[in-house]
């Protein structure tokens, strides 16, 4: 088991990647806090890793509150006594307009959950594995933060964002045994997707838009984040690993 006896926080823990991780964590044996703004997502992925005879406990959390991380960072360290990874996943997407249509609400939003949520996780988290002396730390970019794609300007620049932070936290922390990096999925058979089904004729292009010529799998991101939580890539750090298919080479 290449997490056994670990503590893990991921959030956005309720469905898609999020969940996937979290049941793979809990599978190589460690002890996983869920945390999703869906409390009821959240605590049936905890009660599937429990009937599988896992640990895992849910927290409602909403990742752009600073008093939210707070208390799940705590209730990590409290019921667990340590916090050991970091999965900072919880993330959204927006409507695809121009930028200049989008409203400033949406674009807040946006960049508050999936650029603010990552700051706030590593913010408070990092503290409590410096007491430790180590942790690793993963954060979820995207393929849209290597490149453009018309109408996701706010979820293409947060994304971006992601990628820059990672390197800042792991520049900052290496020598306290922190490793941060990050993990940049392409299309994904998740939620966030199930809005570009609609569109016939666009999902045929965009559900093949890579090397592989399919969507990846909820699992196959999983992996890849066990892989950067465990100690087979313990000289690792500030990377981000593309898990798109060779997608941004398409």
């Amino acid at each position: 088991m290449r997490v056994k006896g670990k503590v893990a926080v991921v959030t956005g823990g309720g469905s898609g990647i999020g969940c996937a991780t979290s049941l793979r964590l809990a599978e190589e044996g460690a002890a996983v806090v869920v945390a999703d703004l869906n409390e009821e997502a959240a605590a049936n992925t905890a009660e599937v890793i429990k009937e599988a005879g896992g640990d895992a406990t849910f927290v409602k959390t909403d990742v752009t509150n600073p008093d939210d991380v707070q208390q799940l960072i705590s209730t990590a360290t409290q019921t667990y006594k340590g916090l050991d990874i970091l999965f900072n996943n919880a993330g959204i997407s927006n409507q695809e307009l121009k930028l200049t249509e989008l409203s400033l609400e949406e674009w807040d939003q946006v960049i508050n959950v999936n650029l603010k949520g990552v700051y706030l996780g590593m913010k408070y988290a990092i503290p409590e594995m410096e007491k430790q002396n180590g942790g690793s730390i993963i954060n979820t970019s995207s393929v849209l933060g290597f490149k453009g794609k018309k109408y996701q300007a706010p979820y293409n620049a947060s994304k971006a964002g992601v990628v820059t932070l990672t390197q800042n936290a792991a520049l900052e922390f290496g020598t306290k045994n922190i490793r941060v990096n990050a993990i940049a999925p392409g299309v994904i058979d998740t939620p966030i997707v199930d809005g570009w089904r609609e569109n016939e004729w666009k999902w045929e292009i965009i559900s093949k838009a890579n090397a592989l010529r399919r969507l990846g799998k909820p699992e196959e991101v999983a992996n890849a984040v066990l892989f950067l939580a465990s100690d087979e890539a313990s000289f690792i750090t500030g990377s981000t690993l593309m898990v798109d298919g060779g997608g941004l080479t398409f």
